[in-house]
């Protein structure tokens, strides 16, 4: 199972270690495009800061990201699963996980970064500010540049498993999965139900639909759980205490639509 993730805005800083090493990221087919955003960022980060700002879409009260960017070369690196932060990573604790479940996480969980394209947990990367959403004034916007570049590394990544989803819209744009792969994809939407002068309401909570994922990625790590295909992550997920409605599409080559219901929001 691989399962895909987006990264937090808020990234957790500090920490002590050596700097960024590119060349030991995971999917290395993504070097030079990494390597490519990198120094733009970079440049424009030591350059104009005001520009920085606009560009990367940061409040006054975040003018610090633009020096942090500047110096991403020389900052401390530290493991992707400890540097992003924010609701969906709460919930998933991964730095409570039992033993067996670490090692399930560092395996399958594949955080999509307007920085790096991908990362896994384990790759060690600096704190910094690039949301897939920004428009670099070279590269253009950042969830077309990385589509080529995804779509050559993400099929062989996938291998011939389950593919979890869990990305929001924008990181989603860097890479839609095709053909079989996407007939083993599963997305998840996270619904909050109740009901309102006697009749059933649904709606879309972003903030409980993060956690929620959260959650759900922690308790299939922790169980062990290992579907192999939308099907089966479906049982699973019910097996786990979920509520989770789902239909299989119309055509093979088309990824499950999962909508898990929640009652509580917390």
């Amino acid at each position: 199972m691989l399962v895909l993730l987006p990264p937090s805005e808020g990234k957790a800083a500090g920490g002590s270690g050596a700097p960024l090493k590119p060349e030991s990221l995971s999917l290395p087919g993504l070097g030079a495009p990494r390597a490519a955003v990198l120094e733009e960022l970079v440049e424009l980060c030591v350059g104009d800061e005001e520009k920085a700002r606009e560009v990367l879409g940061l409040s006054e009260g975040l003018r610090g990201e633009v020096a942090k960017n500047a110096e991403l070369r020389s900052a401390v690196a530290r493991p992707a699963g400890e540097v992003y932060t924010g609701v969906l990573y709460d919930a998933l604790g991964l730095s409570t996980l039992p033993p067996d479940a670490v090692t399930r996480a560092d395996r399958s969980l594949l955080v999509f970064s307007g920085l790096w394209g991908a990362v896994r947990i384990t790759d060690r990367i600096p704190s910094y500010r690039c949301s897939m959403g920004v428009k670099l004034p070279g590269l253009g916007a950042l969830g077309a540049f990385w589509r080529q570049p995804m779509a050559e590394v993400m099929p062989e990544a996938a291998a011939d498993g389950l593919v979890l989803d869990l990305r929001s819209s924008a990181y989603a744009s860097a890479w839609k999965p095709k053909g079989e792969v996407a007939g083993r994809t599963a997305t998840v939407r996270v619904l909050h139900a109740q009901r309102v002068d006697g009749v059933e309401k649904r709606s879309v909570v972003s903030h409980f639909n993060k956690a929620t994922k959260g959650r759900l990625v922690r308790d299939l790590l922790t169980a062990g759980a290992a579907p192999a295909s939308p099907a089966e992550l479906v049982t699973a997920l019910r097996d786990l205490g979920f509520t989770v409605e789902a239909e299989p599409p119309s055509k093979p080559s088309k990824a499950w639509a999962l909508d898990v219901v929640v009652t509580q929001i917390h």
